[in-house]
């Protein structure tokens, strides 16, 4: 078995707050983990912690069989990151940013500039020559973003909320992306809120509250320990907190 991803006793403190309290989780190279969680559950701050983007309070990380404290440069080679932020350089065009992004790979410009002319043409992205990523539209900086996480062909992929402001059919277009990497041995992993995506999408499934795991699985392991039948009542019910939908105006 070969391990991608290796988090033990994972934990990251804000102050008295454990954002991450103690995560283990190993995954085998070719998952397609599907990340879930409410809003402040922990888990854009694991993301982070795995890709280098936050130092952890403590435990360890292991991507690819290598340390990440020991060796981060070797680790962000062969890894591809599309943060919920996005963090782009917004005063560049996309072009010129995939060139950069492409050049902190040690990818040539010939080879830049056919890729990002497939992805262009694949995702749908024909912003006007010259035009600033400033100016892009929220969907066309989620899919630039994406071009940026694939340009060189990373081994695993770290997606949070890949989907968020996308088009129903360059939607369609990413998911198919996506699958098809998991077929030729990328392991990926995906936060979202969309939880009708992870159930097409993903064969494994991580639910995290509080910081901690509440659930590990494939859907139907986790429908054995609960009552649920869709993920949605079964995300419910393992993280609880749901109200009715009554206002008392209303």
């Amino acid at each position: 078995m070969t391990l991608a991803l290796e988090l033990v006793h994972l934990t990251k403190q804000f102050g008295e707050k454990a954002a991450v309290d103690d995560l283990s989780l190993s995954l085998e190279a070719g998952t397609f983990l599907g990340l879930l969680g409410r809003n402040g559950a922990g888990k854009s701050t694991t993301l982070k912690m795995v890709t280098g983007l936050l130092k952890p309070t403590s435990g360890s990380i292991r991507v690819l069989g290598l340390e990440l404290d020991a060796d981060p440069i070797a680790v962000k080679r062969q890894i591809g990151v599309m943060p919920e932020d996005m963090a782009l350089l917004e005063y560049l065009s996309g072009p010129q940013y995939l060139r950069f992004v492409g050049r902190m790979y040690g990818l040539d410009e010939v080879t830049i500039d056919a890729r990002r002319e497939e992805l262009f043409g694949k995702l749908d992205l024909s912003p006007a020559l010259g035009t600033l990523v400033a100016e892009y539209s929220f969907g066309m900086k989620k899919k630039i973003a994406l071009c940026a996480a694939l340009i060189h062909g990373p081994r695993i992929l770290f997606l949070d909320e890949p989907f968020e402001g996308i088009d129903a059919v360059t939607s369609r277009t990413i998911k198919d992306i996506l699958l098809t990497l998991q077929q030729r041995g990328v392991t990926l992993i995906l936060t979202t809120h969309i939880l009708d995506v992870v159930e097409r999408l993903c064969p494994l499934i991580a639910i995290l509250d509080e910081g901690r795991l509440k659930g590990y699985g494939t859907l139907d392991e986790i429908r054995g320990r609960a009552n649920g039948e869709s993920l949605e009542s079964l995300f419910v019910e393992l993280v609880g907190g749901a109200q009715t939908g009554e206002l008392s105006w209303l």
